[in-house]
């Protein structure tokens, strides 16, 4: 059973391979119940494999995943069900469904997994969608209708549908100006606050990382090679870590958090 002080996320030895290429080859990562964890690294890495493998949508050929204390592998349908409730995934650029308003997008995880009255489901949907900081005329509207940043707080709001544990994040604030992606930034550090949230944030944002971030996993030669907090980062001795968080781009995001924070 798991305690208190268990990592939410287990992940060992995990190896995933697509035909004769290896992404993945004995990677291990704990993430600690209530923080942001930023995963990075460079392109090919796996990033968001990772995370498919640790929700149970990708089959790894090796290793263990344990969520809550228990195997996302070695379940019964049953028992990944009750498990899935526990989470919530927000894929690339919202991943909406694009015949579906934004209300019945928000619904759908509660039409797969509760039983509802419409009205309640209505309701519920509708506290969602303000909670990620949409107007109530965004409920009635397709995600072509949308904004990319509208479509990704619609696909937050998908996430927290079922009121997760765990929210998986997948490159939230790519594609968004400057300004979209600092607030979706505060939005995800006010809703991990304010929920209890454990969050799982695939990205590439240095704003990011130095923002919301508590601590960083590094994705390089097919392993997690460091994690730690972003000053922890800054010393590690590799040459795609140094560029990355040494690097002008990073210079130019640490530059920003110390402005933000002389306010």
């Amino acid at each position: 059973m798991e305690t208190q002080d268990d990592p939410i996320i287990r992940v060992r030895g995990l190896v995933t391979r697509f035909g004769t290429h290896t992404v993945h080859d004995g990677l291990d990562l704990d993430v600690k119940r209530g923080e942001i964890i930023g995963v990075v690294g460079g392109s090919g890495t796996g990033k968001s494999v990772l995370l498919r493998a640790i929700v149970g949508l990708l089959v790894p050929q090796a290793g263990q995943i344990e969520v809550f204390g228990d195997s996302v592998r070695v379940t019964s349908e049953a028992e990944y069900r009750a498990l899935r409730r526990r989470w919530g995934v927000m894929f690339q650029d919202g991943a909406l469904f694009s015949s579906l308003t934004v209300r019945q997008n928000v619904e759908a995880p509660m039409r797969e997994q509760l039983e509802l009255s419409d009205d309640l489901r209505e309701t519920l949907a509708g506290i969602k969608v303000r909670m990620v900081g949409l107007p109530e005329n965004a409920m009635s509207k397709y995600p072509s209708e949308l904004s990319g940043g509208m479509r990704k707080r619609a696909g937050f709001a998908r996430a927290i549908a079922l009121d997760p544990e765990i929210v998986f994040l997948d490159e939230p604030t790519a594609g968004l100006d400057p300004i979209g992606a600092a607030a979706f930034d505060i939005l995800i550090k006010q809703l991990q606050a304010s929920l209890g949230l454990t969050v799982f944030l695939v990205t590439h944002d240095l704003d990011s990382l130095h923002a919301i971030c508590d601590r960083i996993a590094v994705l390089a030669d097919q392993k997690v090679l460091a994690v730690g907090t972003m000053d922890e980062m800054l010393e590690v001795d590799h040459p795609w870590v140094h560029e990355y968080f040494h690097g002008p781009r990073a210079r130019a995001a640490l530059s920003s958090v110390s402005k933000s924070g002389a306010h």
